[in-house]
């Protein structure tokens, strides 16, 4: 349970419009749930706990409750149901928190605004800029899909039970750089993603060296201008750039077979 004043901050820091397609993940015994409901008549709620289900029916008997794990949603689905883009908002385990944030995020064509509670030092990598401590695959690859801002920090002690890790409010706008190229413009998602992993697995050497026996096995090569730079040091946009060169080039070699 938290206090009331953080649980209205949550509420508060969703953008949505009264009349928004309003999705919570992961409601619980619907402390946010009863907050948002006094905002958005067509909420929906996503809960995996029966028991949860039961009493969420029981006591907020005009919420939508879907006994569904979040995992397994389809945004789409929902966006065909409710007739408009959804806004997304939980405060969901911490253990599934990235599963949950990239599954959202894949659906950006179907979510406008992503709103979560998520531990403190996640949100700081999410938000990290390049050239700092913090900045790294995961800080990239969110903000390849959105714009994400951390809203307010909350301390455990407004928690009941409290719980070991500090937590923050992070917001997402799901108009992030790969939504600004047509769609034929865009690498693959599994190559981009493999790029930034791979050149983050040794973020402080070169591309040439931390990317190298990834391109090598691929038959692929660095434009000579890159080779001198470091993961740390590029930014989202950069990253996209660099993939698609080296997948136009694969397309290339493909080609010549």
């Amino acid at each position: 349970m938290v206090d009331p004043n953080t649980i209205r901050k949550v509420a508060d820091t969703l953008q949505a419009p009264p009349d928004a397609h309003v999705v919570e993940i992961g409601p619980g015994k619907g402390a946010l749930s009863e907050e948002l409901l006094r905002r958005y008549t067509t909420l929906t709620a996503i809960e995996v706990d029966q028991r949860a289900v039961n009493f969420l029916k029981e006591h907020l008997p005009s919420l939508d409750v879907r006994h569904q794990d979040v995992l397994d949603v389809d945004y789409a689905e929902l966006v065909e149901e409710k007739g408009g883009p959804l806004h997304v908002i939980g405060n969901v385990p911490y253990n599934i928190g990235s599963q949950i944030l990239f599954g959202v995020l894949e659906a950006a064509a179907h979510v406008e605004e992503l709103v979560m509670t998520l531990q403190r030092q996640v949100v700081d990598r999410i938000v990290a800029e390049p050239r700092t401590k913090a900045y790294g695959i995961l800080s990239v690859l969110v903000q390849l899909y959105g714009r994400p801002t951390r809203a307010f920090r909350i301390s455990r002690h407004v928690f009941s039970p409290q719980p070991d890790v500090e937590s923050a409010v992070l917001r997402v706008t799901l108009d992030g750089p790969l939504w600004d190229l047509p769609e034929e413009k865009r690498p693959p998602l599994d190559f981009l993603h493999s790029v930034v992993r791979t050149a983050f697995n040794q973020r402080r050497k070169t591309l040439r060296n931390s990317l190298h026996p990834w391109t090598r096995d691929q038959g692929l090569s660095l434009p000579h201008d890159w080779e001198r730079r470091r993961a740390e040091e590029l930014t989202p946009e950069e990253f996209v750039t660099l993939t698609k060169h080296l997948h136009a080039q694969q397309a290339d070699t493909t080609a010549g077979i």
